[in-house]
């Protein structure tokens, strides 16, 4: 049995999620929160997983920080060691700063079409070198909210001495954002997993068998 903490992004409108599953799960007009892991949860649950999903605290009065000590929190309340702790989008900012002060917990680090930050950048600094660069229509900017904009610290040998997943999703808006993620993982001296798959940057929603396989697979090494 593996323990997850399931790390979401930025908010996600149940419209959003509605769009990219082709279908209605949730009401239209609401917020998902952590609740977009409800599949993952239920996949993970079935096979004798203890798993974790919060919502984190609201993007527009909390920070960077107070999410990373938020996920640290729930992690010490509950005595969880060996976690594999999953971050999506912004929330692998989120993971690589509760990494940094409980390494000695964590097992292994799943970033899902996430950047992948160097000490002092902020979610910002690597939407607007992705931008620089891209190659295809760059997606509308998030509210600069401090979550997004506040730099995080870390020490980067903590980080890179743990196991790591990378899932790289293709048919994402944030593709030549999340090119950047993929030139770091090549040019690294091992230490990642690395997957590309044909899905939406919420592939739990239009490809959610292939995403939870990815996650099963990772309780098992």
């Amino acid at each position: 049995m593996a323990t997850f903490v399931l790390v979401h992004g930025g908010s996600m409108s149940t419209d959003t999620w509605n769009r990219l599953a082709g279908r209605e799960d949730y009401p239209p007009g609401g917020e998902l929160g952590g609740k977009y892991w409800d599949g993952t949860v239920a996949a993970l649950s079935s096979r004798g997983h203890r798993v974790f999903a919060p919502t984190l605290g609201d993007e527009h009065e909390c920070t960077l920080t107070d999410h990373i000590r938020q996920i640290g929190t729930l992690v010490a309340d509950h005595d969880l060691r060996d976690v594999i702790l999953v971050g999506h989008s912004y929330g692998g900012f989120v993971i690589t700063g509760v990494a940094d002060r409980m390494a000695e917990r964590i097992r292994r680090l799943v970033y899902l079409d996430s950047g992948l930050p160097d000490p002092g950048q902020s979610l910002f600094d690597l939407l607007n070198l992705g931008a620089s660069r891209a190659k295809n229509p760059v997606p509308a900017m998030p509210d600069p909210s401090p979550p997004y904009v506040e730099p995080i610290r870390f020490d980067p040998a903590k980080i890179e001495r743990l196991p790591k997943t990378y899932i790289r999703c293709t048919k994402s808006e944030f593709i030549d954002i999340t090119l950047l993620s993929k030139e770091k993982i090549d040019a690294a001296k091992g230490g990642w997993t690395f997957f590309e798959i044909p899905s939406s940057p919420v592939p739990m929603a239009d490809m959610p068998d292939e995403w939870y396989r990815i996650l099963l697979d990772a309780a098992d090494h």
